[in-house]
């Protein structure tokens, strides 16, 4: 459809739709969509540097590290207590216990979680950087295969450099 065309379709549309009291409506998205991000022609990428992978990996580790040295309660008298506070009949020695067993158990999701997390940033590191090297190594050879076939090297009918030296023929 030529531009003509089209202008002309919207005047009898128009022409149509005041005869009916409507008009042309072409649908669209709001001007604002919210969210403070633009389109990905305007934003570009998404982009993790290794560096930041390594952050948020040793930050990981460091927090697993802190909480096994100063999150555990077995090496503190809390279950001794506990136990001491049982036998003397005292209600508040399964209650310690109770708090220390959940305790127990919610150090070692948090561990365990912090540990994945460091070893995950460790791992998408090697792999994004093998990633890497691999598409490096297909475009490379994607390039070197285009330019065998890009007639624009030189002129119709001239030897394509990328083939090496050529032989002149004998006649």
């Amino acid at each position: 459809m030529s531009w003509d065309e089209w202008e002309q379709l919207k005047a009898d549309a128009v022409t149509r739709g005041q005869d009916a009291g409507t008009r042309i409506h072409l649908d669209q998205l709001p001007g604002d969509l919210g969210g403070g991000a633009g389109t990905p022609a305007q934003t570009g990428d998404l982009r993790v540097e290794q560096t930041d992978l390594t952050k948020i990996g040793g930050a990981a580790h460091t927090l697993y590290n802190q909480l096994w040295d100063r999150g555990r309660l077995s090496n503190t008298g809390v279950d001794a207590a506990a136990g001491d506070l049982t036998r003397q009949g005292f209600a508040l020695g399964a209650g310690l216990r109770h708090v220390s067993d959940k305790w127990d158990t919610q150090l070692k999701s948090l561990l365990d979680a912090c540990a994945q997390i460091s070893n995950h940033m460790q791992v998408t590191k090697k792999i994004h950087a093998g990633d890497e090297a691999y598409i490096a190594r297909r475009m490379s050879g994607i390039d070197t295969l285009d330019a065998g076939f890009d007639e624009r090297v030189g002129g119709p009918g001239a030897h394509n450099p990328v083939h090496g030296a050529h032989a002149p023929k004998n006649n």
